[in-house]
């Protein structure tokens, strides 16, 4: 048998009107041209798809049969046709993040909270597993957008600015260093310096101080969550370096306080680094103007 979309969309067309004149009507097409196209799936078949001369029409055995083909098949090929449209028109993709920055999490659920609402057909997931590798990730199509703060000189992909930000040293309000208006590398020769557990070169207090000053911290003690390293740092267990607007967002107790790193201070630029065809899709336009404004509505909330 040579089944055919068509045959399965008459089928469900004739069930659900009950008679060949409505089923026509539902198909656009002429009762003549649907007599004919039943007439010709039933001589492949070699059965009768129909009970004649019953009113309202009712399916044969074998005609029901084709009929649960029809109701497997149709939706999923209906859906199909729905994504693609979604896809011409801009309304529907894939979007998988990966995050080079570590922080970044504190940041982007708001973020992604805000773009489901309008863009709730995207299909939105988040790889951190592939944190150190999601620049290649992102040249093999296996994930959309890399938040980083280190942008590369790479084929097909470019580097969108989303926010400039500053690094800051976070103490204890009892610590000896709170008494200074900002801190340098030595600072941290004697101290315990908790971070988050990712390597040296996704950290900002080593790539931006410490190394090129060749400064090691008496202890290294690595926290997952910020809140966490909040706490242990009000409680003077330690110190951090954590970007200005993590601190801001993550505010736990008034026991700690931030100081400049050097006196002029550090900035850093967080970016969204996305392939060069993907710029011009509309959801991938808003996730990154969103992703500019997150950050700015928290400065004027706080």
């Amino acid at each position: 048998m040579h089944i055919e979309f068509r045959h399965l969309k008459t089928i469900r067309a004739i069930h659900q009107a009950g008679g060949l004149a409505r089923a026509a009507d539902l198909l656009n097409i002429t009762q003549s041209a649907l007599s004919h196209q039943i007439k010709g799936l039933e001589d492949q078949a070699g059965v009768e798809l129909f009970v004649r001369r019953s009113k309202p029409l009712k399916l044969s055995a074998a005609g029901q049969r084709l009929l649960r083909l029809a109701e497997k098949v149709l939706p999923e090929i209906e859906a199909l046709e729905s994504e693609f449209a979604g896809l011409r028109e801009g309304s529907s993709g894939r979007m998988h993040i990966a995050i080079e920055c570590h922080a970044c999490f504190e940041w982007l659920f708001p973020v992604l909270e805000r773009f489901r609402k309008t863009w709730a057909d995207v299909d939105v997931d988040i790889r951190p597993g592939l944190a150190f590798d999601a620049l290649p990730a992102l040249q093999k199509e296996e994930v959309d957008l890399v938040v980083s703060s280190d942008p590369e000189d790479l084929p097909g992909i470019i580097f969108k600015p989303l926010f400039d930000y500053e690094p800051v040293f976070v103490a204890s309000s009892a610590h000896p260093l709170a008494q200074k208006a900002w801190v340098e590398a030595e600072d941290f020769r004697e101290e315990t310096l908790i971070t988050y557990p990712v390597d040296r070169s996704r950290l900002d207090v080593f790539t931006e101080l410490l190394t090129p000053a060749k400064v090691e911290p008496r202890a290294i003690r690595q926290v997952e969550l910020t809140a966490v390293i909040l706490l242990l740092v009000a409680s003077n267990r330690g110190v951090a370096v954590l970007p200005d607007w993590v601190v801001r967002e993550v505010r736990t107790s008034s026991d700690y306080v931030t100081r400049k790193v050097t006196q002029a201070g550090l900035t850093k630029r967080l970016y969204a680094a996305i392939r060069e065809e993907d710029a011009d899709k509309p959801y991938m336009a808003q996730l990154i103007r969103l992703a500019r404004d997150i950050p700015v509505r928290l400065q004027r909330d706080i």
